[in-house]
């Protein structure tokens, strides 16, 4: 691992980022906006968020929450008289604004879209839901698995015989959600820059979600994809591409779906005279068990050294705290550390403009006079107390 936040960042060298130079205010949440405000942090834009009186709703230290790194905060109470107008100063200065309110909520607050482009016609203004701006839920409350539930992709997740299993909440806030808000608000912001007209992007973890399953609705339209949990080829189904449990607990993870990666795999597995199996789906069953016979018999680290090297396709299953010790991620610098936190590194990277943790999670309230100083919006520090 290295230690970012110093000349040398995670890609080796220091350096601003791709977005150096772009603004984004972030309007305080949970769950999917601040990871794609962080995203957009590491990648060198300049992320002021705006945080509530009385600090954070999640029951976490703020100086642990990294997905607050690489950005600045400052504290606005946008129920107080002028508060809506301290939050349209920084629009005014911004590329992008990101919210993740129920539908309508910062209209009421004075902070929707409207009054933003009158302040400034180029803004992006994403906005971050689970069901969108739009439609029967719109104005529910929910979370991740309720998402993810209704796209039909949690029930694609675990064992046939077991409850789908939850995937944290990677699969719709992150993927479904953070990262199709990131894709919608670059795009709009290279076109805002085309042509001067910036737009809403109304970012949904449901629609993400939905997208996201896009090769599966085609193989289950061509009659490649059963409709049900554990049958198929990517979903545990398939005995050469799964999870099995080693002799002291441990898990290995195979994925030898390729001829020549299932040959090396049995080899090494030393169940040669089962290979003829692997495209007999009747004889699945007697291959998964003769796999996981094998796999126990053994601990993780003694397979682990058994496919070290091979095109067999095959890796331990790890902590999260075992992830930064891995040989391959710690030469990669994978993770990194950074204010005695270790976290994953700023990704993807760049040749030219490579990224780094250049600060650790923004403490509410904490850069009210610089950002007030930087952006030129002097009514942030109107109430400020003597000496912030």
């Amino acid at each position: 691992m290295t230690t970012a936040g110093t000349a040398e960042g995670p890609a080796g060298t220091a350096g601003p980022g791709p977005l150096a130079g772009v603004r984004v205010v972030e309007l305080a949440g949970i769950g999917p906006g601040p990871f794609a405000a962080m995203l957009l942090a590491d990648l060198g834009a300049d992320v002021v968020r705006v945080d509530r009186p009385g600090g954070p709703s999640l029951a976490i230290d703020p100086a642990h929450d990294v997905t607050n790194r690489n950005k600045r905060s400052v504290i606005v109470d946008l129920k107080a008289p002028d508060g809506p107008a301290r939050v349209l100063d920084l629009a005014a200065r911004a590329d992008v604004l990101i919210e993740g309110n129920r539908p309508g909520v910062a209209e009421r607050l004075g902070v929707g879209p409207d009054a933003c482009h009158a302040r400034n016609p180029r803004l992006v203004y994403g906005r971050m839901t689970g069901w969108g701006q739009d439609g029967p839920l719109a104005h529910r409350a929910g979370h991740d698995v309720a998402y993810i539930a209704v796209t039909g992709t949690l029930g694609m997740i675990g064992a046939p015989d077991t409850p789908p299993a939850v995937p944290a909440n990677l699969l719709g806030d992150y993927a479904g959600g953070s990262l199709y808000l990131v894709v919608g608000l670059l795009a709009a912001l290279h076109h805002a820059r085309v042509t001067g007209t910036g737009q809403v992007v109304d970012a949904a973890i449901v629609d993400g979600t939905a997208h996201l399953s896009a090769m599966i609705h085609g193989m289950l339209a061509a009659g490649g994809w059963q409709d049900r949990r554990g049958a198929n080829l990517l979903d545990g189904g398939c005995p050469y591409y799964g999870t099995y449990e080693t002799a002291d607990g441990g898990y290995m993870a195979v994925g030898a779906l390729e001829p020549q990666f299932y040959d090396e795999f049995v080899r090494l597995l030393g169940l040669r005279d089962v290979a003829e199996a692997r495209g007999d789906w009747t004889r699945w069953g007697d291959l998964r068990e003769a796999v996981a016979a094998r796999f126990a018999s053994r601990t993780r680290d003694e397979w682990t050294a058994v496919f070290e090297g091979s095109d067999a396709c095959v890796a331990p299953v790890l902590s999260l705290r075992e992830a930064p010790h891995h040989p391959h991620l710690a030469a990669r610098s994978t993770f990194t550390d950074h204010g005695g936190i270790t976290q994953p590194a700023p990704a993807p990277r760049f040749s030219a403009t490579p990224t780094a943790v250049r600060s650790g999670p923004a403490l509410p309230g904490a850069d009210t006079a610089a950002v007030a100083r930087d952006w030129d919006t002097p009514r942030l520090v109107d109430d400020l107390p003597q000496g912030d």
